[in-house]
């Protein structure tokens, strides 16, 4: 299967942030993809808030079969959320779980004024009411897949596709 180029990716959803002109907006990204996308973005557009980050690690629904990652992050939110306008950003969006996860932490710093989706890959395959506002593309990759975003010492993205049922 050929993949797209994660740089152009990239390049097509700054450019939809940019033209949506959210007012007050602040970045939050989701470890570990998403947190790259975040850094990005927050220093394309300028954005005056600091740069958000948020492991979801303790608030999978499915954290009791999978347990602890060995590479969780600690997250960090250096500004009060309260009544404002958080651009959420992931690297590959599937099930909506992972970003369920999200939201529930970011409620547990404050009540935002409200909270926008971005994604560099929208994969299909929901299983909860979750759509992003921002899309770099849809690709449709089978279920026995995963769809993984990786970044090189440069900071050149790539994108890896493997087999589920194989650790690497």
């Amino acid at each position: 299967m050929q993949l797209p180029d994660p740089e152009e990716l990239f390049e097509v959803l700054a450019k939809k942030i940019h033209a949506a002109k959210i007012p007050d907006i602040a970045l939050v990204g989701i470890h570990t993809g998403g947190v790259w996308l975040a850094q990005r973005l927050h220093q394309r557009l300028g954005i005056e808030h600091p740069l958000g980050m948020l492991d979801v690690s303790f608030y999978r629904d499915d954290f009791d079969k999978r347990g602890l990652r060995a590479h969780v992050k600690p997250s960090a939110i250096p500004f009060d959320v309260e009544k404002v306008n958080i651009l959420l950003v992931d690297d590959v969006l599937y099930t909506g779980r992972t970003i369920r996860a999200a939201i529930n932490e970011l409620f547990d710093y404050g009540r935002p004024g409200c909270i926008h989706l971005a994604a560099l890959i929208d994969r299909g395959g929901r299983q909860l009411p979750i759509a992003p506002q921002y899309v770099g593309t849809e690709l449709k990759i089978p279920d026995e897949k995963m769809l993984e975003l990786r970044q090189d010492a440069d900071g050149k993205l790539s994108l890896k596709i493997y087999d589920k049922n194989f650790d690497e």
